[in-house]
């Protein structure tokens, strides 16, 4: 049974959460939806960002065309905050924001970091699909 204090934990931890979106496009990174998409052999992209990152701001509006294709339509794609999920960032082994990873279910498929090129950009999320 749930008190009444840990409602009111996890509704503040809750609120936080959802108080700092990590990026204009990707949900917010959270193991369980990353375990999810990996169990169900989802593409999967994991971008690495900052919100004082330049070439960060720079790929958004990469991705936000890229993840409105057809074609990239099943594709889960997951933020993580450089600067407040070091947890994460160490266990995808990323070194530096503006990082982005790819994902075939449970493989991962490919990785850059600090890329801005459209073209190379969508060669690298369509290995996830």
């Amino acid at each position: 049974m749930i008190d009444r204090r840990s409602l009111m934990l996890a509704a503040g931890a809750a609120a936080i959460v959802a108080a700092r979106p990590a990026s204009a496009t990707g949900q917010r990174f959270t193991q369980a939806a990353f375990d999810a998409a990996q169990a169900a052999g989802k593409p999967i992209l994991v971008e690495v960002t900052a919100p004082w990152c330049p070439t960060c701001r720079a790929q958004q509006p990469i991705l936000q065309k890229l993840t409105a294709e057809p074609r990239f339509r099943d594709l889960i794609f997951l933020s993580v905050d450089f600067d407040s999920q070091k947890d994460v960032v160490r266990a995808l082994n990323v070194r530096s924001q503006s990082t982005l990873v790819v994902f075939k279910g449970r493989a991962e498929v490919g990785r850059s970091a600090g890329d801005t090129n459209a073209e190379s950009i969508a060669a690298l999320v369509a290995k996830s699909i």
